[in-house]
Protein backbone atom coordinates (compact mmCIF):
# COMPACT_ATOMS: atom_id res chain seq x y z
CA UNK A 1 0.00 0.00 0.00
CA UNK A 2 1.60 3.11 -1.19
CA UNK A 3 1.43 6.50 1.06
CA UNK A 4 -1.04 8.11 -0.61
CA UNK A 5 -3.16 5.06 -0.10
CA UNK A 6 -2.63 5.49 3.55
CA UNK A 7 -3.44 8.76 3.24
CA UNK A 8 -7.02 8.32 2.00
CA UNK A 9 -7.86 5.16 3.59
CA UNK A 10 -7.34 7.83 6.91
CA UNK A 11 -9.32 10.74 5.13
CA UNK A 12 -12.49 8.15 4.32
CA UNK A 13 -12.79 7.87 8.49
CA UNK A 14 -11.90 11.47 9.15
CA UNK A 15 -13.70 13.38 6.35
CA UNK A 16 -17.19 13.91 6.19
CA UNK A 17 -20.07 16.30 4.96
CA UNK A 18 -21.13 17.17 8.69
CA UNK A 19 -17.83 16.21 10.80
CA UNK A 20 -14.95 13.99 10.68
CA UNK A 21 -15.89 10.15 10.60
CA UNK A 22 -15.80 7.51 13.08
CA UNK A 23 -14.60 4.16 12.65
CA UNK A 24 -16.34 1.74 14.91
CA UNK A 25 -14.19 -0.03 17.46
CA UNK A 26 -13.26 -3.83 16.55
CA UNK A 27 -14.25 -6.39 18.97
CA UNK A 28 -11.34 -8.76 19.84
CA UNK A 29 -12.09 -12.33 18.61
CA UNK A 30 -13.74 -14.54 21.15
CA UNK A 31 -15.30 -11.65 22.89
CA UNK A 32 -19.61 -11.44 22.55
CA UNK A 33 -20.74 -8.10 21.58
CA UNK A 34 -22.15 -5.89 24.57
CA UNK A 35 -25.97 -6.33 24.67
CA UNK A 36 -28.28 -3.96 23.41
CA UNK A 37 -30.13 -2.11 25.58
CA UNK A 38 -34.30 -1.34 24.79
CA UNK A 39 -35.61 1.34 24.45
CA UNK A 40 -37.34 3.18 27.51
CA UNK A 41 -41.03 2.91 27.36
CA UNK A 42 -41.61 6.08 28.35
CA UNK A 43 -44.10 6.88 25.32
CA UNK A 44 -46.13 4.24 26.98
CA UNK A 45 -45.95 5.09 30.29
CA UNK A 46 -47.14 8.52 29.62
CA UNK A 47 -50.27 7.19 27.63
CA UNK A 48 -51.38 4.94 29.98
CA UNK A 49 -51.00 8.00 32.50
CA UNK A 50 -53.40 10.22 30.42
CA UNK A 51 -55.90 7.56 30.14
CA UNK A 52 -56.09 6.94 33.66
CA UNK A 53 -56.53 10.91 34.37
CA UNK A 54 -59.15 10.71 31.56
CA UNK A 55 -61.00 7.92 33.34
CA UNK A 56 -60.61 9.73 36.45
CA UNK A 57 -62.53 12.96 35.02
CA UNK A 58 -65.30 10.74 33.78
CA UNK A 59 -65.57 9.06 36.75
CA UNK A 60 -65.61 12.32 39.32
CA UNK A 61 -67.89 13.70 36.83
CA UNK A 62 -70.26 10.73 36.73
CA UNK A 63 -70.25 11.08 40.84
CA UNK A 64 -70.73 15.06 41.00
CA UNK A 65 -73.82 14.17 38.56
CA UNK A 66 -75.24 11.34 40.58
CA UNK A 67 -74.72 12.92 43.83
CA UNK A 68 -77.72 15.16 43.08
CA UNK A 69 -80.82 14.96 44.54
CA UNK A 70 -82.70 13.83 41.74
CA UNK A 71 -79.85 12.34 39.61
CA UNK A 72 -80.28 8.79 40.70
CA UNK A 73 -84.37 8.85 39.94
CA UNK A 74 -83.38 10.22 36.61
CA UNK A 75 -80.88 7.88 35.81
CA UNK A 76 -83.37 5.00 36.99
CA UNK A 77 -85.96 6.28 34.87
CA UNK A 78 -84.33 6.20 32.03
CA UNK A 79 -82.04 3.34 31.83
CA UNK A 80 -83.45 0.91 34.65
CA UNK A 81 -87.10 0.88 35.03
CA UNK A 82 -89.00 3.56 33.71
CA UNK A 83 -92.12 4.62 35.06
CA UNK A 84 -93.95 4.47 31.70
CA UNK A 85 -95.28 1.40 29.90
CA UNK A 86 -96.42 1.58 26.25
CA UNK A 87 -98.72 -0.79 23.70
CA UNK A 88 -98.36 0.11 20.15
CA UNK A 89 -102.46 -0.12 18.50
CA UNK A 90 -102.40 -0.93 14.81
CA UNK A 91 -106.50 -0.30 14.86
CA UNK A 92 -108.18 2.32 17.75
CA UNK A 93 -111.85 2.87 16.84
CA UNK A 94 -112.87 5.91 19.34
CA UNK A 95 -116.42 6.22 17.93
CA UNK A 96 -117.56 2.78 17.33
CA UNK A 97 -117.14 3.27 13.85
CA UNK A 98 -115.61 1.16 11.14
CA UNK A 99 -112.97 4.40 10.59
CA UNK A 100 -109.91 3.28 13.14
CA UNK A 101 -106.61 4.75 13.59
CA UNK A 102 -103.06 3.80 14.93
CA UNK A 103 -102.34 4.62 18.39
CA UNK A 104 -99.73 4.70 21.15
CA UNK A 105 -101.37 3.89 24.41
CA UNK A 106 -99.36 5.19 27.39
CA UNK A 107 -100.18 4.23 31.20
CA UNK A 108 -98.30 4.93 34.40
CA UNK A 109 -96.84 7.46 36.42
CA UNK A 110 -94.65 10.33 34.50
CA UNK A 111 -91.17 10.58 35.72
CA UNK A 112 -88.13 12.42 35.76
CA UNK A 113 -86.50 10.99 32.25
CA UNK A 114 -90.30 10.28 30.46
CA UNK A 115 -90.15 12.58 27.90
CA UNK A 116 -87.20 11.34 26.12
CA UNK A 117 -88.78 7.50 26.82
CA UNK A 118 -91.48 8.90 25.10
CA UNK A 119 -89.94 10.45 22.05
CA UNK A 120 -88.37 7.08 21.11
CA UNK A 121 -91.10 5.19 21.61
CA UNK A 122 -93.45 7.52 19.24
CA UNK A 123 -90.61 6.73 16.94
CA UNK A 124 -90.68 2.97 17.05
CA UNK A 125 -94.33 3.03 16.85
CA UNK A 126 -94.67 5.72 13.30
CA UNK A 127 -97.41 7.74 14.23
CA UNK A 128 -98.58 9.77 11.12
CA UNK A 129 -100.06 13.39 12.00
CA UNK A 130 -103.74 12.56 13.09
CA UNK A 131 -103.00 9.26 14.82
CA UNK A 132 -103.76 9.21 18.45
CA UNK A 133 -102.08 9.29 22.37
CA UNK A 134 -104.20 6.86 24.56
CA UNK A 135 -103.50 8.31 27.97
CA UNK A 136 -103.98 6.81 31.15
CA UNK A 137 -102.09 8.35 33.83
CA UNK A 138 -101.77 9.64 37.88
CA UNK A 139 -99.59 12.40 36.78
CA UNK A 140 -95.72 13.04 38.09
CA UNK A 141 -93.42 14.88 36.75
CA UNK A 142 -94.68 18.62 35.51
CA UNK A 143 -91.84 19.82 33.51
CA UNK A 144 -91.69 16.57 31.98
CA UNK A 145 -95.34 16.64 31.12
CA UNK A 146 -95.09 19.97 29.53
CA UNK A 147 -92.30 18.06 27.57
CA UNK A 148 -94.03 15.92 26.68
CA UNK A 149 -97.14 17.52 25.40
CA UNK A 150 -95.02 19.68 23.23
CA UNK A 151 -93.56 16.57 21.23
CA UNK A 152 -96.99 15.37 20.64
CA UNK A 153 -98.36 19.01 19.46
CA UNK A 154 -94.98 19.44 16.91
CA UNK A 155 -95.99 15.74 15.45
CA UNK A 156 -99.59 17.26 14.54
CA UNK A 157 -101.18 14.18 17.03
CA UNK A 158 -104.37 13.64 18.81
CA UNK A 159 -104.88 12.30 21.97
CA UNK A 160 -107.48 10.75 24.72
CA UNK A 161 -107.74 9.20 27.35
CA UNK A 162 -108.70 5.75 27.99
CA UNK A 163 -107.06 2.32 27.61
CA UNK A 164 -107.87 -0.07 25.08
CA UNK A 165 -109.23 -4.00 24.66
CA UNK A 166 -107.27 -6.35 22.29
CA UNK A 167 -110.15 -5.89 19.60
CA UNK A 168 -109.44 -1.91 20.03
CA UNK A 169 -112.20 -0.75 21.31
CA UNK A 170 -111.63 1.73 23.68
CA UNK A 171 -112.38 1.50 27.50
CA UNK A 172 -112.50 4.51 29.78
CA UNK A 173 -109.39 5.82 31.87
CA UNK A 174 -108.46 9.09 34.17
CA UNK A 175 -105.71 11.71 33.64
CA UNK A 176 -105.02 13.34 36.30
CA UNK A 177 -102.26 16.23 37.64
CA UNK A 178 -99.40 16.50 35.17
CA UNK A 179 -101.43 13.68 32.49
CA UNK A 180 -103.42 16.53 31.90
CA UNK A 181 -100.82 18.94 30.61
CA UNK A 182 -100.15 15.46 28.21
CA UNK A 183 -103.53 15.78 26.74
CA UNK A 184 -103.47 19.33 26.42
CA UNK A 185 -100.77 18.80 23.57
CA UNK A 186 -102.91 17.08 21.40
CA UNK A 187 -104.06 18.82 18.15
CA UNK A 188 -107.47 17.39 18.66
CA UNK A 189 -108.48 16.40 22.24
CA UNK A 190 -111.25 13.51 21.95
CA UNK A 191 -113.54 13.11 25.11
CA UNK A 192 -114.58 9.38 25.78
CA UNK A 193 -117.44 8.89 28.12
CA UNK A 194 -117.01 7.54 30.96
CA UNK A 195 -112.73 8.40 31.19
CA UNK A 196 -111.57 11.73 33.64
CA UNK A 197 -109.83 14.99 33.80
CA UNK A 198 -108.60 15.46 37.16
CA UNK A 199 -106.73 19.34 38.00
CA UNK A 200 -105.07 20.35 40.84
CA UNK A 201 -103.26 23.29 42.40
CA UNK A 202 -99.51 22.70 41.61
CA UNK A 203 -96.84 23.32 44.21
CA UNK A 204 -92.77 22.48 44.50
CA UNK A 205 -91.82 19.70 46.43
CA UNK A 206 -88.08 21.31 46.18
CA UNK A 207 -86.96 23.58 49.43
CA UNK A 208 -87.30 27.20 48.02
CA UNK A 209 -86.32 30.32 49.80
CA UNK A 210 -89.88 31.36 49.18
CA UNK A 211 -92.63 29.07 48.48
CA UNK A 212 -95.18 31.52 47.79
CA UNK A 213 -93.33 33.45 44.50
CA UNK A 214 -92.47 29.71 43.54
CA UNK A 215 -96.20 28.29 43.57
CA UNK A 216 -97.13 31.37 41.24
CA UNK A 217 -94.38 31.15 39.26
CA UNK A 218 -95.08 27.35 38.58
CA UNK A 219 -98.83 29.09 37.96
CA UNK A 220 -98.05 31.43 35.20
CA UNK A 221 -95.89 28.90 33.52
CA UNK A 222 -99.07 26.26 33.21
CA UNK A 223 -100.85 29.68 32.45
CA UNK A 224 -98.85 30.24 29.62
CA UNK A 225 -98.70 26.81 28.05
CA UNK A 226 -102.52 25.82 28.09
CA UNK A 227 -102.88 28.82 26.54
CA UNK A 228 -99.99 28.01 23.77
CA UNK A 229 -102.09 24.76 23.37
CA UNK A 230 -105.35 26.39 23.05
CA UNK A 231 -107.28 25.67 26.55
CA UNK A 232 -109.31 28.31 28.69
CA UNK A 233 -107.51 30.31 31.26
CA UNK A 234 -110.36 29.29 33.58
CA UNK A 235 -108.89 25.79 33.66
CA UNK A 236 -106.10 27.32 35.36
CA UNK A 237 -108.93 29.07 37.88
CA UNK A 238 -110.11 25.29 38.74
CA UNK A 239 -106.40 23.91 39.44
CA UNK A 240 -105.72 26.85 41.83
CA UNK A 241 -108.89 26.12 43.59
CA UNK A 242 -107.79 22.65 45.68
CA UNK A 243 -104.48 21.07 46.04
CA UNK A 244 -106.60 17.75 45.90
CA UNK A 245 -107.69 16.35 42.37
CA UNK A 246 -111.05 18.13 41.25
CA UNK A 247 -112.36 16.01 38.48
CA UNK A 248 -114.19 17.74 35.63
CA UNK A 249 -117.37 17.22 34.36
CA UNK A 250 -117.64 16.72 30.53
CA UNK A 251 -119.61 20.26 30.35
CA UNK A 252 -116.53 21.96 32.41
CA UNK A 253 -113.82 20.54 30.09
CA UNK A 254 -116.11 21.27 26.91
CA UNK A 255 -116.30 24.45 28.21
CA UNK A 256 -112.33 25.09 29.52
CA UNK A 257 -111.80 24.05 25.58
CA UNK A 258 -110.02 21.29 27.05
CA UNK A 259 -111.84 18.78 25.52
CA UNK A 260 -112.50 19.30 21.53
CA UNK A 261 -114.07 16.82 20.15
CA UNK A 262 -116.69 14.95 22.80
CA UNK A 263 -117.39 11.45 21.91
CA UNK A 264 -120.36 9.24 22.58
CA UNK A 265 -120.37 5.55 23.79
CA UNK A 266 -118.42 3.32 22.09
Amino acid sequence: MSTEDSQDGENRFRRSPTGPAVAAPRIPPGQAPPPVQPPRRRRHFWTVAIFILLVSGVAIRAYRDLSQPDAWDYWKDQYVSPSLTSQVIDTLYLDGSSRGRRALFVNGTIGPAAANWFRSRLDQANLAAGDIVLLASPGGDLNQATIMGEIIRQRSLATAVGSADVSGRIKPAYCASACVLVYAGGKTRFGVLGSALGVHRFVTTSPVDDPVAETQRIAGAVLGYMTKMGVSSSIVEAMSETREIRWLSPKQALAMNLVTDALGKP
